[in-house]
């Protein structure tokens, strides 16, 4: 299938090539039709599957057909986070500059008077975080009497940071009759499917498997390591290798992540720190920095797992294992974005190998364990060894050179 097949505006069409995209992924060939058509849609699909652009393009195809003629908005995009919102607003500039919508930020980390500023001066689209929206709402500062177009994204995220009522008193407020389309990374855990089922009784399902997706164009890998200072040896060592032009490395805390990043630092490594401690203008500053190839290694909390833009991260590193499964397919899908290949590397202390097995449960397979030349663990770990032995649990591989 091509854009061309949508029945999208010429105009998204040249946007959307503009932008590097030359055919759409399975969650925008899915969900586009659908929400062309006004069905409401519920859409599992992975971290970098296109899911921005599958409502996005629907959204500002709808703005075109039925140009917005007054100031209240026509389309409400609920974010878990400022970061994604600012980058789903980035989007739909890219996407919509042909008719260019007006739309309202309403975030935390802004001062209130600029965001009342965006919604009395009129809009077309409203970007909301649910907590600082309904904040407004209740104090009849902001009118959704008009809307639409109602999108949820990221709805796994939104319930884990405690979101959920929030949104549920957004939409409550809200009195015509709005196309709803909800987005999840997944549907296990935190309820996500009581939350989708109670607000889209009747949406059209789309689930497009994350740990296929993965399995596809994501080199999985575990070295195993026998304390901290080993871990840090496999961890220069793998961002030293040649096909590592990038690394994005997760840690569960941010105390680790600014020890991860003295230690790079030290072995000459150009490395910068995200976390929540960091406002919004020093993320968006390293994380350029990062982007830009001026800094070979971001060390985050999973603060930045969603919502950054970060397109070309050749290897995600796990120096912490996530505590669950679902965090672990976000943090792995920062690589292997839109069609490009990538590596995922854990590093498995003996401490980690619970957080391991839940992933592995999670993604229905286990990952390979590798040897690093010159770093092999002395201690020989259980985990490298089946309960069966008919059925080995990890595959075995080759000694890996430096």
């Amino acid at each position: 299938m091509q854009f061309e097949d949508l029945m999208l505006d010429e105009s998204l069409l040249l946007a959307a090539s503009d932008k590097g995209y030359k055919e759409p992924t399975l969650i925008q060939q899915e969900a586009i039709p659908l929400l062309l058509a006004g069905e409401d849609v519920l859409a599992c699909a992975a971290t970098g599957t296109g899911k921005t652009a599958a409502f996005v393009l629907p959204l500002l195809q709808k703005l075109l057909d039925e140009p917005n003629h007054g100031r209240l908005p026509k389309a409400l995009i609920l974010a878990p986070t400022r970061e994604l919102a600012f980058q789903i607003q980035h989007v739909i500039h890219h996407l919509g500059k042909a008719n260019q919508p007006h739309i309202a930020m309403v975030t935390g980390g802004q001062a209130p008077t600029a965001q009342l500023a965006y919604l009395e001066n009129g809009c077309d689209i409203v970007i909301a975080t649910p907590g600082r929206l309904l904040n407004l709402v209740e104090n009849e500062q902001a009118d959704l009497s008009e809307i639409e177009f109602v999108v949820i994204d990221e709805a796994d995220r939104m319930l884990d940071m405690g979101q959920g009522p929030d949104v549920a008193n957004v939409l409550a407020t809200i009195t015509t009759a709005f196309q709803t389309s909800l987005f999840s990374a997944t549907l296990a855990g935190s309820g996500v499917e009581l939350f989708a089922n109670a607000l889209l009784p009747n949406a059209s399902r789309i689930e497009v498997d994350a740990a296929n997706q993965y399995a596809q164009q994501v080199s999985q890998q575990v070295y195993l390591a026998d304390n901290r200072e080993h871990k840090q040896a496999l961890l220069a060592a793998v961002i030293k290798q040649t096909d590592c032009e990038s690394a994005l490395i997760f840690c569960n805390k941010k105390e680790r992540a600014e020890e991860v990043s003295a230690f790079l630092q030290s072995q000459n490594i150009s490395a910068q720190v995200v976390h929540g401690d960091f406002n919004q203008a020093d993320r968006r500053e390293r994380t350029r920095k990062f982007r830009q190839g001026k800094v070979k290694a971001l060390v985050a909390t999973d603060v930045a797992a969603r919502g950054l833009d970060l397109p070309q991260v050749s290897h995600v590193i796990n120096y912490d294992v996530p505590f669950r499964g679902d965090i672990y397919i976000h943090r792995v899908g920062r690589t292997g974005r839109a069609g490009q290949t990538g590596t995922a590397v854990n590093l498995v202390e003996p401490h980690d190998h619970k957080n391991l097995q839940r992933v592995e449960h999670h993604i229905g397979q286990p990952l390979p364990v590798l040897k690093m030349k010159g770093l092999t663990p002395k201690a020989k770990s259980n985990k490298t060894k089946s309960k069966n032995k008919d059925k080995p649990r990890y595959i075995a591989k080759k000694d890996r050179a430096e």
